[in-house]
């Protein structure tokens, strides 16, 4: 976050009003004062609040930053004039403000009232909410017929708990990723408007109202984790975050694919950073992926009779939505954009995935039709139920690295390695030297990754930033790690984009499998190992599965409503196959419980604290058009859906007003848009979609692979006695030689003397016992699709 200046009555000097991170509230009967102090509590400043305004939010901040002695003064003078208003009363300490927010009567302010830290990155603090406090804003009493609906949209906006799986920064912006932060710039008057900042409509208020951003936070939501290891006798911090995007959010079945603005639901992206772990580092790198809703129109029904919903297929002709999905990519991450795809082909007794898997392809083939060669999207549609049997877990992770190598190579990822820096901020200290380093070149680019705006170039236009190697077109990838100068900074350029039918449990085995791989040559990179070659049994590679799974669980919760289903986890640890079954079963249940009666309140609680739905008096409830969709350029959309068995359409079926004269069924006849756009109930919307029938006779074949030799993913592997090791600089496994990276971890020891154990407290507590259910029953438990990604 950049710093702001602020000057004192006195004349002191410009301040940094980054360290402003602590602050008071206090009242009384005509007005909120937010009063913020630095770290030393030498300096501060004050924010008015308006009480006396029932239904508007009146917000000033005075200009002027006071030392401790103008403090003083002014708080006296307001003491005073507090005593006819009731008195000068402290209500709470804070850590800032999350926002305003308003119903259908007063505004309520959100605050932090504990905060907890979770880690940092070169020094600035990394920290989570710990508590929460909502405040009504006006003093006077507030009467209105709609009080029983004013509770309502408070009980529904208190289901999102920021306590839980946000995280925010004072000092760092920790919504891009650490090669944007070094190499571009950002101010505090847009930092909000990342795609991962989900407080940005509830701070847009007091933004425009106050001169400087001392008083908000920016919240990001997703996952957060940092850990320190050491590999080889060095020690290194990991940190590993997913930052999941506010456009187009929601929960499972009620977020599906894409909207008309290319946005897709389930949209994360993933960094993993390694930095050597000394005083004073001198070499850092870091990696994104991204996964993401199939971006197609498609949808699902659901409701508690039906586990497995037919998936219905909107027409996308023109592939338009699809087309600005993967410019919006490209203006974040620029190119190539790498796709893998992990959806079934193989034939289904009622098509469901085939469908979207033959739509993805066509819809592939025709952006690249478009394209000239070298901005091509490169794609790997690969089922991974139709993997060799035997070993399946060790199988599919082993071919999973061959893609992530070759993918790796292909996009390289940053690294940098400068002498120790000499201020006080090294962040400070590696931008200003890539920068340098890259204007020296001349190779500045406008299109590094991380680029989090809503620009829309096209396809292939931005230019990369590469590196200071003059002979090497792909700058930063694998291949260039022993031809580069140590001291030449790497880039990424370009993202492996990864999705399955929910982004959710196939998604996230691969996103450790990429992980793992680009770790290792993160690794390698730092001087912190000698070699490339990653052991899937090295103790260093089952903490990062942990890391991974739990990353998996807590997306899957936010979208899906229960833990991932981890199947290949489990089996890398040795469980039973009982014992994951009956993980896999209630995870199942969970799922689909939460799907069919909570994700309908959980939509509209995001859609309240996200803005895409804002109450007015004598105007539908949101609980009563069944859930508001995010509304293109403000046009406001009712979806008149039953509250039981809710479609869950994605954008391409939104019904805009404002082309009407373009549906097919209006007046306008027919069209040649990509998505229908006109007002029509539901049972008329039914007709824009592509039958089951129309779509189960294409039988034509499609290339699985437009850069991948998809003969690696077929093969058997060859028979084994000692774990394999999957070397990138070759096609296929070698064997272990013995070496000490072997031996298990004491964590594994334990884990594998527990199984037993384990065993035995599942059989006591008798979650499933086998002879009180029918055959029948107990198939679907064992066999059915559903109970994992096999």
């Amino acid at each position: 976050m950049g710093a702001q200046e602020a000057v004192s009555a006195s004349g002191m000097a410009p301040i940094d009003a980054n360290s402003f991170q602590s602050f008071e509230l206090y009242e009384n009967r005509v007005s909120f004062f937010m009063i913020g102090t630095n770290n030393d509590k030498s300096l501060y400043k004050i924010l008015t609040i308006d009480r006396l305004k029932p239904s508007e939010l009146d917000i000033s901040e005075d200009p002027n930053t006071y030392n401790e002695t103008e403090y003083n003064e002014l708080i006296e003078k307001i003491k005073e004039d507090s005593i006819p208003n009731g008195g000068f009363n402290f209500v709470t300490h804070c850590y800032g403000i999350i926002g305003f927010i308003k119903f259908l009567g007063p505004y309520y302010m959100l605050l932090i009232t504990e905060r907890e830290k979770i880690g940092d990155i070169f020094g600035h603090a990394i920290y989570k909410p710990a508590k929460s406090r909502r405040i009504l804003v006006p003093c006077i009493p507030f009467n209105f017929d709609d009080i029983k609906y004013e509770n309502r949209y408070k009980n529904l906006c208190s289901m999102i708990d920021v306590t839980k799986d946000f995280y925010y920064s004072h000092t760092y912006n920790v919504m891009r990723s650490l090669q944007k932060n070094l190499l571009g710039t950002l101010s505090d008057q847009n930092v909000y408007d990342s795609m991962f900042v989900w407080n940005e409509y509830l701070t847009r208020h007091l933004r425009s109202s106050a001169k400087s951003g001392i008083w908000t936070v920016p919240l990001v939501y997703g996952f957060f984790k940092q850990e320190n290891y050491s590999v080889s006798e060095n020690n290194f911090i990991f940190t590993l975050i997913g930052r999941r995007s506010r456009y187009f959010a929601g929960t499972r079945y009620l977020r599906r694919g894409v909207n008309t603005m290319g946005r897709v639901a389930n949209d994360v992206e993933t960094e993993q950073i390694v930095v050597e772990d000394v005083p004073n580092p001198t070499r850092i790198s870091s990696i994104l992926q991204h996964r993401g809703s199939i971006p197609l129109f498609w949808s699902q029904e659901t409701n508690l009779f039906n586990p497995k919903p037919d998936i219905i297929l909107g027409k996308n002709m023109g592939y338009e939505a699809t087309l600005l999905h993967f410019k919006h990519l490209e203006k974040r991450y620029g190119t190539p954009i790498i796709i893998l795809n992990l959806i079934k082909q193989k034939k289904e007794k009622r098509p469901r995935e085939s469908l979207l898997r033959r739509e993805f392809v066509k819809a592939i083939e025709n952006i690249n039709n478009q394209l000239p060669p070298k901005n091509q999207l490169q794609y790997l549609h690969w089922d991974v139920h139709m993997k060799p049997r035997g070993r399946p877990a060790l199988e599919v992770l082993v071919r999973l690295a061959k893609i992530a190598e070759d993918s790796l190579k292909k996009t390289g990822y940053f690294y940098s390695r400068v002498p120790p820096p000499d201020g006080p901020d090294p962040l400070a200290c590696w931008s200003a030297y890539l920068k340098k380093h890259i204007s020296d070149e001349n190779n500045s680019s406008d299109n590094t990754n991380g680029d989090n705006t809503d620009d829309t170039e096209t396809l292939g236009e931005g230019s990369q930033c590469t590196s200071s190697s003059s002979d090497t077109s792909a700058v930063g990838t694998t291949e260039d790690i022993e031809i580069l100068n140590p001291e030449s900074p790497m880039f990424q350029k370009g993202i492996l984009r990864t999705n399955c039918i929910d982004c959710l449990d196939r998604t996230n085995v691969a996103q450790y499998a990429f992980g793992l791989v680009a770790l290792w040559h993160q690794l390698h990179a730092l001087g912190l190992v000698d070699d490339r070659y990653i052991d899937l049994d090295y103790p260093l590679a089952r903490n990062l599965m942990r890391l991974y799974e739990i990353m998996g669980d807590t997306l899957a919760r936010q979208y899906g409503g229960s833990d991932a289903h981890n199947k290949i986890f489990s089996e890398r640890r040795g469980h039973t196959k009982f014992l994951i079954r009956t993980h896999e079963f209630f995870r199942t249940i969970q799922r689909h419980y939460s799907n069919a009666l909570m994700d309908a309140n959980k939509q509209a609680a995001i859609n309240l604290f996200l803005g895409n739905f804002e109450p007015e008096p004598d105007k539908p409830a949101i609980w009563e058009i069944g859930f508001s969709k995010p509304v293109p350029e403000g046009d406001q959309v009712l979806d008149r859906t039953s509250s039981l068995m809710r479609r869950a359409l994605s954008d391409g079926s939104i019904l805009d007003r404002k082309h009407l004269g373009s549906c097919p069924i209006g007046k306008g006849g027919a069209s040649s848009s990509s998505t229908c756009s006109c007002v029509c109930t539901p049972s008329e919307a039914q007709k824009h979609f592509v039958s089951d029938n129309e779509l189960a006779t294409d039988n034509e074949e499609y290339e699985e692979s437009n850069f991948f030799d998809t003969s690696v993913l077929y093969g058997e592997l060859p028979a084994m006695s000692s774990p394999i090791i999957f070397s990138p600089t070759t096609n296929t496994p070698t064997r272990s030689t013995g070496d000490v990276n072997d031996v298990p971890s004491a964590e594994d020891a334990s884990t594998s003397e527990s199984r037993e154990n384990e065993e035995e407290i599942f059989r006591g507590k008798q979650l499933i016992k086998v002879p009180g259910f029918s055959d029948k029953f107990r198939y679907w438990v064992e066999h059915e699709e559903l109970m994992g990604f096999y």
